[in-house]
């Protein structure tokens, strides 16, 4: 099947100046430094990784947000970095994203109504005049919100609700993907719940594609068909669900689902919590080599010296960025 997103070598730099007159570039931040992976209609491909691993910034640049330093986007086979114009206005129509925060996502100046009608401003072909205030209606209903509460502004709202306004905004231009910036972190845990469901409910509903981008393993994972782990702006590990969450082959995979709270003490106390030692690496200048190699207890020679391609290795079954990558099989977490 042809993926209705393909994501080549994807990099994103950002200068590090110094000086205040007269700037001169010292350095740059690798945000995301090669990303590839694609999405397939109706598949939701989760991206995890810690803060500060390129996971936003990745976003940012498949919604045209940044531009890119170099690397390839395809959107059912066309370029969407050489878009301009009119073709520019038509992607953004199809692709939308839901952000992280819902305080400061939504104008509190502006009711409900105008937030999520807003989009029928930009693209009228979607919506005639006369039959917006219908349509925003219908949305807030799909979304668990009612329908009187138009004219309501987003300061009467809880953040899950807050949340929900923001998934009918991105839902407004009938998108075929949705990118979704950790868009329950801000949440309590009984409300991520509820909007977890939500979104595969409207998945179901709508044969939408998302991109899931969460720090949190246990989150992506309900919702998630393939998953991608991220590491200082690198893809380290990709695979299915079950590949990643009971068959993770990258050291660094390992280490983050050995801190994943279990609720069964038999499980919990089978499994060996695997303790990260040292800081996070600057992306301004990673280590040489596997960019994991300075927290790992894998590490040799090789590491420093040589940078490990995403690839299946080892008598595996998925990629993974690794020299000395080894399939650890878990127990299931529930």
């Amino acid at each position: 099947m042809t993926p209705i997103l393909e994501v080549e070598d994807l990099v994103k730099h950002f200068p590090v100046h110094t000086g205040i007159v007269l700037k001169r570039t010292v350095g740059h931040v690798r945000a995301v430094d090669g990303v590839s992976f694609d999405l397939h209609k109706g598949e939701t491909l989760g991206v995890v990784g810690e803060s500060g691993c390129g996971k936003s910034t990745l976003a940012q640049v498949l919604m045209r947000l940044e531009p890119p330093t170099s690397g390839k986007v395809r959107f059912h086979g066309e370029d969407v970095f050489s878009k301009r114009g009119k073709a520019l206005l038509a992607l953004r129509r199809q692709i939308q994203i839901v952000l992280q925060d819902p305080y400061t996502s939504l104008n509190p100046r502006m009711t409900v109504g105008d937030i999520v009608g807003e989009p029928f401003e930009i693209h009228p072909e979607v919506a005639p005049k006369g039959e917006r205030r219908k349509a925003v209606q219908d949305l807030l209903d799909v979304v668990g919100l009612n329908p009187e509460h138009i004219n309501r502004y987003p300061h009467q709202f809880s953040g899950g609700q807050r949340q929900r306004i923001g998934i009918a905004r991105a839902l407004a231009l009938k998108p075929e993907v949705i990118v979704c910036d950790e868009p329950v972190s801000a949440l309590d845990v009984s409300i991520q719940a509820q909007v977890m469901n939500l979104l595969g409910d409207l998945q179901r509903d709508f044969g939408l594609s998302y991109i899931f981008i969460a720090h949190d393993l246990s989150v992506v994972r309900h919702l998630s068909d393939r998953v991608a782990v991220m590491y200082l702006g690198k893809i380290v590990e990709i695979g299915s669900e079950d590949e990643i969450y009971n068959r993770p082959a990258h050291p660094y995979t390992q280490a983050l689902l050995s801190a994943v709270p279990v609720p069964d003490p038999a499980v919990r106390a089978a499994r060996t919590r695997i303790r990260l030692t040292g800081d996070v690496p600057s992306p301004v200048n990673p280590p040489s080599g596997c960019r994991f190699r300075t927290r790992c207890w894998k590490a040799t020679e090789i590491c420093e010296d040589e940078e490990p391609a995403l690839e299946v290795r080892g008598g595996g079954h998925h990629p993974s960025a690794c020299h000395h990558a080894e399939e650890q099989h878990l127990l299931p977490s529930s």
